[in-house]
């Protein structure tokens, strides 16, 4: 009996691992990718090329780290980190996918970039609009950015120089949550932690910053589709949800302590709704911000060759700007 008793504690224990989920717990179809983008938009811009997945060297690469868990169910997280050098500043980077799909290895070639010119970069799974709505990915986002903070010390992190980014729906799910600091709707957890979830600068790459503008609405309300991207993420139409859709549009909650912002954005005009009103209500609080457009380009130029680089430079060069001299070691 004692023997059995000592067998039954490994298969036990290694049972309970088991049960752990990383995937959404019930599937959904989630086609946005980089291989399938490219077939998109190469019709279009024939020149591009999908930037690469390798390793650069010199960067370090830990996969599926799990950063918070829900239940049985684990979000996870890559970490990019540069192999030499200590007390680093980072950036939690979030995918776009139209709230309702993509997947955290599209950022591969972006969070590999910015961990050449210095950065550690956490690029994050998070709950999608099938499995979990509004505001869910804020939780997640801000539940990142406690993790890293919390375990700054051994991925040499400097705590105080931590940026959110985002691509596309992941670019207004940055904004948001860098921008809603101490904001218990949007941190649930912050009561029962003595970590911050606080950023200080946010990326905004060609995302919205307001869903309820006319111009916003034509496209991300369009009753032709059932539901669209929008309208799934918040449970329903603008008439059906007034209320979540303007909680999820970032610049209703500009304030004089909010972080620094980069916007980055394509030639496609619709994916920068909002920004220049944000901007408007930021002038006059003197926030500090950056706005930079790529011409000719496709809303996704992030994903390919030859932006990708570009894309990197312009943020490495923002938060050098915004954190020189104050002790972080950015190349």
């Amino acid at each position: 009996m004692k023997q059995l008793a000592l067998l039954f504690v490994p298969l036990f224990f290694f049972g309970c691992a088991r049960s752990v989920i990383t995937e959404p717990p019930v599937p959904f179809e989630n086609t946005y990718t980089a291989e399938n983008t490219y077939q998109k938009e190469v019709k279009h811009f024939p020149h591009i090329e999908i930037a690469s997945l390798d390793t650069p060297d010199g960067v370090r690469v830990e996969r599926d780290v799990t950063y918070v868990q829900y239940g049985r169910r684990a979000l996870q997280l890559d970490l990019h980190r540069p192999e030499a050098g200590s007390f680093r500043p980072a950036v939690v980077l979030v995918h776009g996918g139209g709230w309702r799909s993509g997947y955290r290895k599209n950022l591969t070639p972006l969070a590999n970039a910015l961990a050449e010119r210095g950065f550690v970069v956490a690029n994050i799974s998070y709950r999608l609009a099938p499995e979990a709505r509004f505001p869910a990915a804020i939780h997640d986002v801000k539940a990142a950015i406690r993790w890293l903070r919390e375990h700054a010390e051994a991925y040499d992190v400097n705590p105080d120089q931590i940026a959110v980014g985002g691509t596309s729906a992941g670019g207004q799910i940055a904004s948001l949550t860098g921008i809603t600091a101490g904001d218990p709707y949007f941190d649930p957890q912050q009561k029962h932690s003595s970590i911050s979830s606080d950023v200080q600068a946010i990326l905004n790459i060609d995302g919205l910053s307001d869903f309820t503008s006319e111009e916003a609405r034509y496209y991300e309300d369009d009753p032709s589709k059932t539901p669209s991207s929008a309208g799934s993420w918040f449970g329903g139409r603008y008439a059906e949800q007034t209320e979540l859709w303007h909680k999820g549009s970032p610049t209703y909650y500009v304030h004089a302590e909010m972080p620094p912002i980069l916007y980055l954005n394509s030639a496609q005009e619709r994916f920068g709704v909002g920004r220049d009103e944000m901007i408007a209500k930021m002038k006059p609080l003197g926030i500090e911000y950056h706005v930079r457009r790529f011409d000719n380009t496709p809303h996704t130029f992030w994903l390919f060759d030859p932006w990708l680089q570009p894309t990197a430079d312009e943020i490495a060069a923002f938060l050098q700007r915004l954190w020189s001299g104050s002790g972080s070691a950015v190349e």
